[in-house]
């Protein structure tokens, strides 16, 4: 059935509900966008001077720096909240990042109870408890079903619009905002935010927090020009540093470190790695299911395996990659600088002794073979001289003259295929970014940073981030509607 976008007597796309939801065709790639579109054609400069110009009447409360997931739903929230509201976006369009995520489908949260949320956390969950315990999972899917976006939950429990497309996820957050009246300001680029000196700080209203500084505005930059915004509150939602084409550039990061706040250094993460032991080029394309991957490195004087997981990966012309070791990625940085040794065990099901009785079975099928030809039913062919050469078995010898002892060495090849990680790949590559503005500097009951009144910062610029699955744009969403201003 063709969908079709019905508009009102003015022209508007009509606000979904949960009664009619919103039907988007499938050729809509390029999402709309029913805001003010003040990047085509008309005259951003002119719209800023009357800003500067009203800003003694407090046409805004608020300013959000950052057009992406978290500045979305931090102006459907603030704005709900009956705050006169402003987003400025360095880009053309809102949503660049989340219109790529989930390989434009938009895992947009996971369906899961807030126990296994937590779990794959993996750095500063408990800072995270008041924004999830006030916006879960279960909440973000009734607050997208409520705007008018069908969802589905596929394998394991991740949540995606039920017409695949990511700009459906856009389309829906960016009407909810005109229809709260929010502002979005596109090929505007904030250069600064402007604080009050120490001499001015100011005490909370319930007397309870003392602020060493106050926002006073933001540089705006539009048409070559600057202009200076004043506001009593700013938000940034700029992002952290991964997929910079997309307008992640760590801008936020950097006005922290110009405040004087403290900020753990910003790390890819959810990244592939890069790999030394094999001549990556000859398994290039080989994935692999059903395996299990272990890391070890030197803990406290020991050998130990410091992560574990069992799934899929995927050889490529640099290393591996694949959902196993994109989530190891985001755990290992803690040891960077060590030695890190990956190992593959490649039939995870079987033990020692019921893989020596597998081999014995295949060999006795190819009783008269060459051993090279003997062991295509239990690896891929891709693999197969790598593991002979490893071995050290002839790859000539007739499989019944294999002794016990060869058979024990090519056990340990497949239950222990060894390579030693060398790096990770960079920002361009990375899902996420992991760390951002210390949590030690945010009151995480309202994100605003504890030494400055009505400065926010929220989402991926923060030192918090979760594994695949929907679980970092949950934390987006929770952070923004925590929010108060």
């Amino acid at each position: 059935m063709e969908a079709v976008a019905l508009r009102n007597a003015e022209g508007e796309r009509p606000f979904p509900s949960v009664t009619a939801p919103c039907l988007f065709h499938e050729s809509i790639v390029e999402y709309i966008h029913p805001v003010k579109e003040y990047n085509r054609g008309q005259n951003i400069m002119a719209d800023l001077d009357k800003m500067s110009h009203v800003q003694q009447n407090n046409e805004y409360d608020v300013v959000i720096v950052g057009c992406g997931a978290a500045g979305m739903m931090a102006g459907i929230t603030l704005a709900e909240k009956g705050k006169r509201v402003v987003i400025f976006e360095k880009n053309e369009k809102a949503g660049k990042k989340l219109f790529i995520t989930g390989k434009g489908r938009c895992n947009l949260t996971n369906n899961c109870d807030d126990e296994q949320f937590f779990n794959n956390i993996v750095t500063n969950p408990k800072f995270m408890y008041s924004a999830v315990s006030n916006f879960n999972s279960a909440d973000a899917m009734a607050f997208f079903e409520g705007i008018g976006l069908r969802l589905k939950t596929e394998r394991g429990g991740r949540v995606f619009p039920a017409s695949d497309h990511s700009s459906d996820v856009i389309s829906v957050l960016v009407t909810r905002l005109k229809r709260l009246g929010v502002d979005i300001m596109y090929n505007s680029e904030v250069k600064d935010i402007i604080i009050n000196s120490e001499e001015n700080a100011v005490k909370s209203a319930s007397d309870t927090a003392i602020y060493e500084r106050s926002v006073a505005g933001v540089t705006v930059r539009a048409e070559g020009k600057n202009r200076t915004i004043k506001c009593d509150s700013v938000v940034i939602a700029t992002g952290g540093c991964s997929y910079p084409l997309t307008g992640s550039t760590g801008d936020g990061i950097k006005w922290a470190r110009e405040l004087g706040l403290k900020v753990t250094e910003p790390k890819p993460a959810l990244v592939p790695l890069e790999v030394s032991g094999i001549d990556c080029k000859e398994l290039m394309g080989l994935s692999l299911k059903n395996i299990e991957v272990s890391f070890e490195t030197i803990v406290k004087g020991k050998k130990k395996v410091v992560y574990r997981e069992f799934g899929e990966m995927l050889f490529t012309h640099f290393g591996v990659s694949g959902p196993v070791i994109l989530s190891a990625s985001s755990h290992l940085h803690k040891y960077d600088g060590q030695d890190m040794e990956l190992f593959i065990d490649l039939k995870p099901a079987l033990s020692y002794e019921q893989l020596d009785k597998r081999m014995l079975k295949d060999f006795s099928e190819n009783i008269n073979k060459q051993f090279r030809n003997s062991i295509d039913s239990l690896l891929p062919r891709k693999l197969i001289p790598i593991i002979i050469e490893r071995s050290g078995i002839d790859p000539y010898k007739k499989v019944n003259e294999v002794t016990g002892k060869e058979r024990e060495q090519l056990r340990d090849c497949i239950k222990r295929f060894k390579l030693t990680v060398t790096g990770y790949r960079g920002f361009e590559e990375a899902i996420i970014t992991q760390g951002g503005v210390s949590v030690k500097e945010l009151n995480p009951k309202t994100m605003e940073v504890k030494s400055i009144k009505g400065l926010s910062f929220i989402g991926e610029v923060v030192d918090c981030d979760a594994l695949t699955g929907g679980y970092n744009l949950q934390l987006a969403w929770s952070m923004a509607r925590i929010l108060d201003m």
